[in-house]
């Protein structure tokens, strides 16, 4: 109904000012001179040819052509009435900054206004009505009622008719759209019929706009379609949930500009719903799209990614637009448990396949080729997780999970697969198998009680091959029979230098041996120990297991010099006591 109006307006005015040319400056130029009457003053502004405006008593005569054209002619820009000929006139009419659109800009503008009068009238005839003038109240109450209802149906149906026209991707809100829904907020219904309006034509602009993408892509070919990417499936989901996030955005922007006027409570609720209703057709085919990626498993850390790239953009667009848009939301929700499934499903028949068939340890007893495949999978995986943007909390529940799902299975195989081995050999490989899993794990976070976990099964073994070493030196260095011997003697046994091999020649042949250990330490070590990944690991096994042996030697040396031992001139046999040795040994 508005357009129809503005259309007959601007015809109307666009005919009369074409006359009223002709009449001052153009075929008719000798009559239109006693037709009008120009201002005689020099100083007129804007366009330098000012018609005067005729005082009457009687309205009727404003509607003469040669009364309403003046207003409008002495508006128009000094290009507009300078122009040498008609067609030039014409040309610049349109063209001419605050020419014929200016002025129906000013006639919508003079709508409001006179709505805001009638209003106002309606409210103050109810003073007469406390007065004798009753009926004269009732009657102006009931012609302004009539009247206002009347501008809010053509007001409603301008409205809509131009919400209507809001099909493109990108739209401009117009400030008397603005002015519209300032007013229609006075009728609810007809508000909320607006804004549906308004919703269904967005809706239909921005799935056409999201196929387009996705087809077309942008003017002149960039950016490229989406489509296009299809074979890179992080690109692929990435530029989809960019693309909503940014029209979601744009939406969100159009709304706030089409109700920056209105005034009533629920304003922020309504943009809500709307932008609810008109994201909810992109959701079909992004959640086909994103479906087909995620079924065809692009792998563990691919999936991974997607899930967290899911899982970032459902929070920054439910930050934007609040849960209001919850079946765009749902969707977002749904690819993200989907894509996290798979991903742990896919962790699972890895973890699976490990203990299905389990590697022997290599012969240098280092990390097997499987652990190390599956390591650098869990590297791969913690890393794409410290680089998300998801909120901390989802991330660090995620992480523990992805833990539990591979390092569990880990440690089962290599338990496993060292459990044929002998005592060295076992240790040797756990603490290098060990050693690879907490070195991967201590470059992320989130790993504390893991490392403490891990350090505490290395120390267990690490336990074990300081005794294995210690063993090793005391066996190589003659020690060990003497050694238990003495601490499985005991006093009703009688003097210990009776007993077999641990009479005086038998001790002085075996600490000779003991000095040549003394001489030269590291050649006797243990061939695991060479096999080590860890340098400071080998140097606390030797530094721990010497100090076993000097403590199995101070043993050794307390009974050799006690008397009741009975052994003769002990210092012969043992001439270097434990301080001696210790130091020898540091």
């Amino acid at each position: 109904m508005f357009d129809v109006f503005f259309s007959m307006e601007r015809r109307r005015l666009w005919g009369d000012l074409i006359v009223a040319f002709q009449y001052l400056k153009g075929a008719y130029k000798q009559e239109g001179e006693w037709l009008f009457m120009r201002v005689d003053s020099d100083g007129t502004r804007r366009n330098g040819f000012k018609l005067r405006q005729g005082r009457f008593r009687l309205d009727i005569r404003r509607k003469f052509f040669t009364q309403r054209v003046v207003t409008h002619w002495n508006r128009l820009p000094k290009e507009a009435v300078d122009a040498p000929s008609l067609e030039a006139f014409k040309a610049r009419l349109d063209v001419a900054p605050g020419s014929l659109d200016w002025w129906l800009a000013t006639l919508r503008i003079d709508f409001f206004k006179a709505l805001g009068r009638v209003k106002q009238i309606h409210d103050d005839v109810k003073i007469l009505l406390r007065t004798n003038q009753q009926r004269a109240g009732l009657e102006i109450m009931e012609q302004m009622a009539l009247l206002q209802e009347t501008s809010y149906e053509r007001l409603y149906r301008w409205t809509q008719n131009e919400c209507r026209t809001l099909t493109q991707e990108s739209c401009d809100i117009s400030p008397v759209l603005a002015q519209a829904m300032e007013a229609l907020q006075d009728r609810p219904v007809l508000y909320k019929y607006t804004l549906d309006e308004f919703g269904t034509a967005r809706r239909s602009a921005v799935v056409r706009g999201f196929i387009d993408a996705l087809t077309r892509g942008g003017l002149g070919g960039t950016p490229r379609p989406i489509e296009m990417h299809s074979h890179d499936p992080l690109r692929y989901v990435g530029d989809m949930l960019a693309w909503l996030h940014q029209a979601t955005a744009s939406e969100k922007e159009h709304l706030e500009a089409i109700l920056k006027l209105v005034t009533i409570e629920g304003v922020e609720e309504n943009i809500q719903e709307v932008v609810g209703h008109i994201t909810e057709g992109v959701c079909r085919p992004l959640k086909v799209r994103i479906e087909q990626v995620i079924v065809a498993e692009p792998g563990a850390v691919l999936l991974y990614k997607i899930s967290n790239l899911l899982k970032f953009y459902h929070h920054t667009i439910s930050a934007i637009v609040g849960n209001s848009a919850a079946t765009l939301l749902t969707t977002i929700e749904e690819m993200h448990l989907l894509s996290k499934k798979i991903f742990f499903n896919s962790l699972s028949l890895h973890a699976s396949k490990l203990m299905d068939k389990v590697e022997l340890p290599p012969p240098d007893l280092g990390p097997s080729s499987a652990l190390n495949q599956t390591l650098n999978l869990l590297r791969e995986v913690l890393a794409s997780h410290d680089s998300s943007v998801v909120p901390l909390d989802a991330r660090q529940a995620d992480f523990v999970q992805v833990l539990s799902c591979v390092l569990d299975p880990l440690l089962q195989m290599c338990t496993m697969s060292a459990s044929n081995l002998g005592t060295a050999d076992m240790a040797t490989f756990m603490v290098n198998s060990l050693y690879m899993m907490k070195t991967t794990l201590a470059l992320f976070e989130f790993t504390d009680k893991r490392l403490e976990m891990l350090q505490f099964q290395i120390e267990a073994h690490l336990d074990t091959l300081i005794n294995e070493q210690a063993s090793y030196v005391l066996t190589r260095a003659g020690l060990s029979y003497i050694y238990n011997s003495v601490q499985q003697h005991k006093p009703e046994q009688g003097p210990l230098s009776n007993l077999p091999s641990l009479d005086s020649m038998s001790l002085k042949v075996a600490m000779a041996q003991f000095d040549r250990y003394l001489s030269a330490p590291d050649s006797l070590l243990m061939s695991q120990l060479n096999f080590l990944l860890s340098a400071t690991v080998k140097e606390q096994i030797i530094k721990q297991s010497t100090e076993l042996v000097c403590r199995a030697y101070s043993e050794i040396y307390a009974a050799v010099m006690d008397p009741s031992n009975k052994y003769k001139d002990p210092e012969t046999i043992l001439h270097r006591s434990p301080h001696q040795v210790q130091a020898l040994l540091s």
